[in-house]
């Protein structure tokens, strides 16, 4: 059975590969990716691979038996990328996907990240296609990648206001990738992924502080002024918005999942947030 990974050579899709191969050493894996001489440290064959591209994709596929489809981090029509992978899939035999969808899907309360994966799973569905939804919560690191700058300034801005947050690390999700593509019996099948405990922002800081032995607090802001406090960082308007309006919902419970689904579907607990926090700090 050969198992091709979109995105090989991403943040979660490397994680994921080293996952396959330490769980399935002898497992046949192929990285798809845009430029393949960039997964050449992978140790997996490597086939170029573009979302926009599904004339090119046809070749890319052959011979693929389950296709690990991580969602593009392109927020230009994200949808319709994912429609050209999974057409193209069908066309070329592909028994089954995996996708990374969004905790809660359908029935987040987010207003604007969830619509592409949404689409994704209704494309799916109607594709025919035996699928298994991975609906990622939160990765911690989404909050650890920017800790340099909260102990420049003495704090992290967000919304989130209380909102318990579920996350847990990219390894872990990597891993729930690598459990189910190496088990057909997961076909079909939708998994709702989050870290094993919860925590507030103001949670997060309190850690940074403990670890960093610097004073560290949570500023609350609204979602607008936080969408322009991101602005102000450099990220576009309109992803800086997707993230605010992302960070805001968490004070509703879009990032807040107690079912403990990944750590049963990877056999282990998911990586403490104080742990990520010390990885970071480094």
């Amino acid at each position: 059975m050969t198992i091709a990974i979109t995105g090989a050579t991403g943040q979660l899709g490397r994680l994921a590969v080293a996952a396959l191969k330490a769980r399935a050493p002898q497992a046949d894996l192929l990285a798809l990716v845009r430029d393949p001489a960039k997964a050449a440290d992978l140790g997996v064959p490597a086939r170029a691979f573009d979302y926009l591209k599904p004339d090119a994709q046809v070749a890319a596929l052959a011979g693929v038996d389950t296709l690990v489809l991580i969602s593009s981090n392109d927020f230009n029509d994200r949808a319709g990328q994912h429609a050209n992978v999974i057409a193209t899939a069908k066309a070329a035999g592909v028994a089954r996907i995996i996708y990374t969808s969004i905790l809660k899907g359908a029935a987040s309360p987010m207003n604007l990240l969830p619509a592409d994966h949404i689409k994704t799973e209704a494309l799916l569905q109607q594709s025919g296609l035996p699928a298994t939804i991975l609906r990622n919560g939160w990765y911690t690191e989404n909050y650890t990648g920017t800790l340099s700058a909260a102990l420049e300034h003495g704090a992290i801005i967000g919304s989130a206001g209380e909102g318990q947050l579920s996350t847990a690390s990219r390894a872990d999700y990597a891993e729930a990738i690598a459990v189910v593509a190496l088990d057909a019996a997961h076909a079909d099948k939708v998994y709702e992924l989050a870290g094993d405990d919860s925590y507030t922002l103001a949670d997060l800081a309190g850690e940074v502080a403990r670890q960093s032995g610097k004073p560290v607090a949570f500023i609350n802001l609204p979602e607008a002024d936080y969408a322009k406090a991101l602005e102000g960082f450099g990220l576009p308007a309109g992803f800086a918005a997707t993230l605010a309006d992302s960070d805001a919902s968490a004070s509703r419970g879009a990032l807040f999942d107690d079912s403990r689904t990944l750590s049963r579907l990877i056999g282990r607990p998911t990586t403490p947030m104080a742990e990520t926090v010390k990885a970071a700090l480094g």
